[in-house]
């Protein structure tokens, strides 16, 4: 077992990785820019070096500041979190190379998959069902055009570098295909330096499924069943839950072996996920896999009664697997992110002070976060502040204490979705558990100011 990780990351998944850390008797070091030098991360490690200014570039992006911050604090393990370097296939490399582990899949199996491109052929020889597509990059518009004709519109045209909604467009006819191809590519050019652009077949009224799987360094492979991330805005997620009050065990089966078969194909170590598109008769195709730790891995936490960052830590430092773990009958579980933004003004990102601030407690509740009480929200990354997880024996007593949370919780200084969430779970569409990926389009946000 490793002796000292080093967190590369910050707020409450640094937080999160610290605790699993101490139970483990594994010492920690947070490393923090100069605008997080009073984020409960630092106060709760070990250890903190600070590794540069506020900007993510000079700080949590700074592969020689976190590298040299390893050096000096001697540790043998980086944990990546989630986002800035959790999928780059350098820093991973860079890591194998100096003799630190990173707590995650090999740089290999990170280029395998982060290539989206790659990543279908990858599927598809693993016999993994995949959206119909293009099999390469497209050319030009007249190439994709064609392909379009060939599938049938509606189409997606998405960044083959992408993530977080970024280079993608929704193209419902050829007068269209043009010009939104021109705006992906510009706007990934913009966000990831690569305007590599695919096309594929757009499912219409989908679900957003994902599969937690595991991998050891023995090739043994496990799932650890699904949650379900289909509300969400402009691609970012908002609720999710598991189980999905649309999967029923037999898709359940079919979609874990798909996983299993997917993991294997690469011979996947650590925790991943495996995302899926689920058109409205149940049919599912493989839409990307994130190779790490994710934002809702909470849920699975709380349903499975099982602490999947100690998971992951004891893959990394060699151990098997434990095997599959079947979803158990009556635990539910749901999570609202809590985000430092004004949902009725576009979701505008509200920094500031927090003045005060009550978080809930109580049967079935946990909250994740990293803030407390006259702590600056800074404006240089992720909106996101906390994650209020709810957990009961079916999903209405969830929503009910999930309702009942959001509404003792109170953070005063700045604007945040709390309210949105409290209308979401008074919107009939959810409350049905009928939804798809596009209910925030159809929602009516007059309906926030009503619990305002």
């Amino acid at each position: 077992m490793f002796k000292k990780i080093l967190i590369a990351n910050r707020g409450e998944i640094a937080l999160r990785v610290i605790r699993s850390c101490r139970e483990l008797g594994i010492s920690t070091v947070a490393v923090y820019s100069t605008a997080d030098k009073d984020s409960l991360h630092v106060k709760f490690a070990d250890e903190a070096v600070c590794i540069g200014s506020a900007k993510s570039a000079d700080s949590y992006l700074n592969i020689p500041n976190i590298m040299a911050a390893a050096e000096i604090t001697d540790a043998d393990a980086i944990h990546p979190g989630y986002g800035f370097l959790s999928e780059n296939a350098g820093f991973a490399k860079i890591c194998e190379e100096t003799g630190i582990k990173f707590i995650g899949p090999s740089a290999e199996m990170i280029n395998k998959m982060g290539d989206k491109i790659t990543a279908k052929d990858t599927m598809i020889s693993a016999g993994v069902p995949c959206i119909p597509g293009s099999e390469d990059l497209i050319k030009n518009a007249a190439a994709g055009m064609k392909m379009a004709e060939k599938i049938g519109y509606p189409v997606i045209v998405k960044a083959t570098a992408g993530g977080g909604g970024k280079g993608m467009r929704i193209i419902n006819s050829a007068e269209e295909f043009e010009d939104q191809l021109a705006s992906a590519q510009k706007e990934s050019a913009a966000a990831f330096g690569n305007d590599g652009m695919y096309l594929e077949k757009f499912i219409v009224e989908p679900r957003h499924i994902e599969i937690q799987i595991a991998g050891d360094k023995r090739g043994n492979v496990c799932h650890l069943s699904e949650r379900d991330c289909s509300v969400q805005r402009r691609h970012q997620k908002l609720i999710e839950e598991c189980p999905s009050p649309f999967v029923d065990e037999k898709l359940r089966k079919k979609m874990g072996d798909a996983a299993i078969k997917a993991a294997k194909a690469i011979k996947y170590e650590g925790m991943g996920t495996i995302e899926f598109l689920v058109d409205k008769f149940k049919n599912f195709y493989f839409m990307e896999m994130n190779t790490r730790i994710q934002v809702e891995h909470t849920i699975t936490e709380q349903v499975m009664n099982y602490d999947l960052i100690a998971e992951q830590i004891k893959i990394a430092a060699g151990e098997n697997i434990v095997g599959n773990r079947y979803l158990p009958d009556g635990m539910f579980a749901m999570e609202c992110r809590i985000n430092a933004e004004n949902p009725l003004k576009n979701f505008a990102p509200n920094p500031g002070l927090i003045k005060a601030l009550h978080i809930p407690d109580g049967f079935g509740i946990r909250v994740d976060t990293h803030i407390h009480e006259n702590y600056m929200v800074p404006p240089h990354y992720d909106s996101m502040i906390a994650k209020l997880i709810c957990t009961g024996k079916s999903r209405d007593e969830v929503i009910r204490r999930m309702r009942r949370a959001l509404k003792e919780f109170k953070i005063e200084g700045i604007k945040t979705t709390i309210p949105l969430h409290l209308a979401l779970l008074k919107n009939e569409e959810f409350l049905s558990g009928s939804y798809d990926t596009g209910i925030m389009e159809r929602f009516d946000y007059n309906t926030i100011k009503e619990e305002n």
